[in-house]
């Protein structure tokens, strides 16, 4: 017989380091090179409570906190009615409906998201490392990865390759990256 291994149960409350997690996106740009951004000024809670309910998790971003490496000219653009309308929609959020934490370490996360007023259910994978001791407390981290397409959000923007084929892909790949962090005071549980 050989030896099986099995995660504790989760419980308790984290919160993501903002310092350490990113939240990124990728859309292929003229059919030839990756345009990337992130948002820096970002927050997620995990929740699992010690009664056995599902783990929970919400999250939200906030638009203007928008990193691209181009002039400025084209993050006025990205933020504007044609792409994240910052002024009228200044957040994006997510909250789960269904998290499976797999022995594997894989992780699948359901939820809803929001982006320019539109919510739409959404699924991510990726993999989680459970609870653990550092310098900083208790941790664990999530990363998860989704493609979604951008019109289902309203992000209609689009221009023709004078060679043909569109300008920017409908395709948008999203990377989540959290340090998670327990709460000080939910530390005993």
């Amino acid at each position: 017989m050989s030896p099986t291994s099995t995660t504790p149960p989760l419980t308790g409350t984290f919160h993501a380091n903002a310092i350490s997690s990113t939240f990124a996106f990728a859309v292929r740009h003229s059919g030839v090179f990756w345009f990337r951004g992130s948002l820096a000024d970002v927050s997620a809670t995990l929740r699992a409570d010690p009664g056995g309910d599902a783990p929970s998790l919400e999250g939200s971003a906030q638009v203007a906190s928008i990193s691209i490496a181009e002039p400025e000219a084209m993050r006025a653009s990205v933020l504007g009615p044609q792409f994240f309308d910052a002024a009228d929609h200044p957040e994006l959020t997510f909250r789960s409906t269904a998290i499976r934490f797999a022995p594997d370490g894989t992780a699948e996360v359901e939820g809803d998201l929001t982006m320019r007023g539109v919510t739409l259910p959404v699924t991510a994978g990726g993999r989680y490392d459970a609870p653990r001791l550092s310098g900083f407390g208790e941790i664990m981290g999530l990363e998860l990865h989704t493609t979604l397409d951008r019109r289902d959000f309203g992000f209609d923007w689009q221009a023709e390759l004078p060679s043909g084929g569109d300008g920017v892909s409908w395709e948008v790949q999203l990377d989540i990256d959290l340090l998670l962090v327990r709460e000080a005071d939910d530390a005993g549980r």
